[in-house]
């Protein structure tokens, strides 16, 4: 989450979509959905997964893919201006933590939902306070 900060900083500052949070939230969701992969190799290959002929990797594959096809409704463009990337990215965050749950890693959904609020919430006020604006609610 703090690596992709450091770009969506970078980006956020040269007033460039994405910016700050949409930045921190794909990199959460893609470290949330690799935690999920991983964790469900390990457990194919300790034998403790359930055989029942589909490939967990291939579902978490697919539900990636899925996301990001809904995320993409989201995002909308006006002239320059871009709307919608913090939303779209909400939502693959989201499917992450759904995926997690999906696979009985509640602590770990647990821990991304609260780190996805955290950036939502108080980055969201950080980058107000350092614009000098107000905070109006999600305005990507």
């Amino acid at each position: 989450m703090l690596l992709g900060a450091a770009v969506g900083w970078e980006r956020e500052f040269a007033d460039k979509p994405p910016g700050l949070r949409t930045h921190m939230m794909v990199c959460l969701g893609a470290a949330s959905f690799t935690l999920v992969g991983s964790a469900v190799f390990r457990e194919i290959a300790a034998g403790s997964a359930t055989s029942s002929g589909m490939d967990p990797i291939r579902v978490i594959e697919g539900v990636v893919t899925g996301i990001g096809f809904l995320g993409a409704g989201v995002i909308l463009r006006s002239g320059e201006q871009v709307r919608g990337l913090t939303t779209a990215s909400g939502v693959w965050v989201v499917g992450a933590i759904g995926t997690a749950c999906g696979r009985g890693y509640y602590l770990l959904a647990a821990a991304r939902t609260v780190l996805a609020l955290v950036i939502l919430q108080l980055v969201s006020r950080l980058e107000h306070r350092v614009r000098g604006t107000k905070a109006t609610g999600d305005l990507d």
